[in-house]
């Protein structure tokens, strides 16, 4: 029998795969545009309070404080924490940084004017309670902003690409791309938001010459790779394999000089 794995055990190892790598490189390299998206989006402005869930190393906090807001961030990674603070002094912005899990967030109901989460919350494990505390912690009338990568774009197919060489994920824990359905989201979210609007976009990234490139980058900087890699590092057939098919993925993603990763941008109104 599988030995059970308590939530804090699984807050751990979602606390030390996010440590793995270097994702502040990718945050900065990469997927920085995304975060002035969500934020205009969002319609966030001088003065609103928001937290940026999920935050990562503040992609999203720091355009927001860029605003006026008054902006909190919290991530579960006390790395990314740190480097959030940091990026956020460089940029002359004041974020109130917090270490903390998306599914029980330090804070009180309604108060937020705006909850925003760019390609965070969809990597907490339980969806339904990650998505209850969001609601939870934005005010009546107040906005929920997200981007998720999608499902059939190329992270979600980055995900199913490196799915059959990980171990199975405990029991309740759902994939992250499902966040980047509309009708998932709506399912999540409920009767507790009003009108909620769903666009599928694309990230035009130029970061890789080829497939190979992207992933030997994502090899050395990205967790969840490195973590799948670490799951099969004693075959190396296994590692030869997964090196093939993730090559050929970005291969096959590539339009000319450009790599787009589909994203699902979500914005719903809090009844």
């Amino acid at each position: 029998m599988d030995a059970v794995i308590t939530d804090g055990e699984l807050e751990a190892k979602h606390r030390a795969l996010w440590a793995l790598g270097d994702y502040a490189v990718i945050a900065a390299d990469i997927v920085r545009p995304l975060g002035p998206v969500l934020v205009e989006a969002s319609g966030v402005g001088p003065g609103d309070r928001v937290l940026d869930v999920a935050a990562g190393t503040g992609n999203v906090a720091i355009p927001a404080a860029a605003t006026g807001a008054r902006v909190s961030a919290s991530d579960l990674c006390p790395e990314l924490v740190e480097q959030g603070r940091v990026l956020a002094a460089e940029a002359g912005v004041a974020v109130e940084w917090t270490e903390a899990n998306a599914e029980a967030l330090p804070y009180d109901d309604a108060s937020f004017d705006a909850v925003l989460s760019c390609i965070g919350v969809m990597f907490a494990p339980h969806h339904q309670q990650a998505a209850d505390e969001l609601v939870r912690v934005t005010r009546p009338g107040g906005r929920i902003g997200l981007i998720s990568w999608t499902p059939e774009g190329f992270i979600g197919q980055l995900f199913a690409t490196m799915k059959p060489y990980v171990p199975a994920p405990p029991p309740g824990v759902s994939p992250p791309p499902l966040w980047g359905g509309e009708e998932y989201v709506r399912t999540l979210l409920g009767d507790r938001v009003g009108e909620l609007s769903c666009e599928r976009r694309e990230l035009d990234v130029r970061a890789y010459a080829d497939g190979a490139a992207f992933r030997d980058h994502f090899k050395a900087n990205y967790g969840p790779t490195i973590s799948a890699y670490r799951a099969i590092a004693a075959d190396a057939d296994k590692v030869a394999a997964l090196d093939a098919e993730i090559a050929a993925l970005g291969d096959r993603f590539r339009t000319g000089s450009s790599m787009p990763w589909e994203y699902l941008l979500t914005v719903a109104n809090v009844r």
